[in-house]
């Protein structure tokens, strides 16, 4: 990654970061200076992290419970003092299949930790965020935010929400010069995405190897994103070289204009 050092000392907090993509922005805040903690609901993952990454605080958390949040936070304050940075990664791929097949429960849970808890982290956040150093949030969304995906409505709702939420923070939260953004990755490779195009080709009858090809063409670009990709984008919006973005959906799907 470039080198910026905006980054070095901020206090960062990615929820769901320990694994996946979340892990991979935390390796790059990590490699930028920041000072990060990360929340997750694996012990396994956090153990892993703490591992792998000395410095970062790992911290469980399920960020769709209002009282886990409201702990996650309190540890922040005692080992931070504060907040400069929160990345609102958390989020799960929800069912695959029909409307008429999903279950209330299903869709419940999806939308709890895709958009309520980002929410939840949003609002402890806030108060913290504006005692911060050049503060930002970024938010996840997905391709799935901005364009509809038969099969996946739980999923596509919650991260459709995603960017309404992203924009009613940057203009509630603008004066306070808490810069909000959120970032739409296409198609990511990795094991969450072999999954859904699992359960996919599974709802259609089709052969894995045919929705895979679908899901890997889908771009212009013709591949996938990285996760280094997402993490590259989520980085940048938070150093001051994006001091002037606010409000932005920023897309990184290799130019996707219909879901599979």
């Amino acid at each position: 990654m470039w080198k910026d050092e905006s980054l070095v000392g901020k206090r960062v907090l990615v929820t769901a970061g320990a694994d996946g993509i979340g892990l991979e922005i935390t390796r790059g805040f990590v490699e930028g200076g920041a000072r990060v903690a990360v929340c997750d609901v694996s012990g396994t993952s956090l153990e892993r992290v703490a591992a792998e990454l000395p410095g970062v605080v790992a911290l469980r958390a399920d960020v769709s419970k209002e009282d886990d949040v409201g702990a996650l936070f309190q540890a922040i304050d005692a080992g931070f003092g504060g907040l400069d940075v929160l990345v609102n990664n958390a989020g799960v791929a929800g069912p695959t299949g029909g409307v008429e097949t999903l279950t209330l429960a299903d869709w419940e849970r999806t939308l709890a930790v895709n958009i309520t808890g980002q929410f939840l982290c949003a609002r402890a956040a806030v108060p913290r965020l504006r005692k911060g150093r050049s503060p930002s949030i970024v938010n996840l969304s997905s391709a799935a935010g901005h364009l509809g995906m038969p099969g996946r409505s739980a999923y596509s709702a919650s991260k459709w929400a995603v960017v309404g939420f992203t924009k009613s923070l940057a203009l509630e939260l603008g004066p306070d010069g808490i810069r909000v953004n959120t970032v739409l990755p296409g198609a990511v490779d990795g094991p969450r995405i072999r999954a859904v195009i699992a359960a996919k080709a599974e709802s259609l009858g089709k052969p894995l190897e045919e929705v895979t090809r679908d899901y890997t063409s889908q771009a212009a670009l013709g591949r996938m994103a990285t996760m280094r990709d997402i993490a590259n984008m989520v980085r940048f919006l938070c150093c001051d070289q994006a001091a002037n973005v606010h409000g932005q959906e920023m897309v990184v799907d290799g130019l996707t204009q219909a879901l599979s």
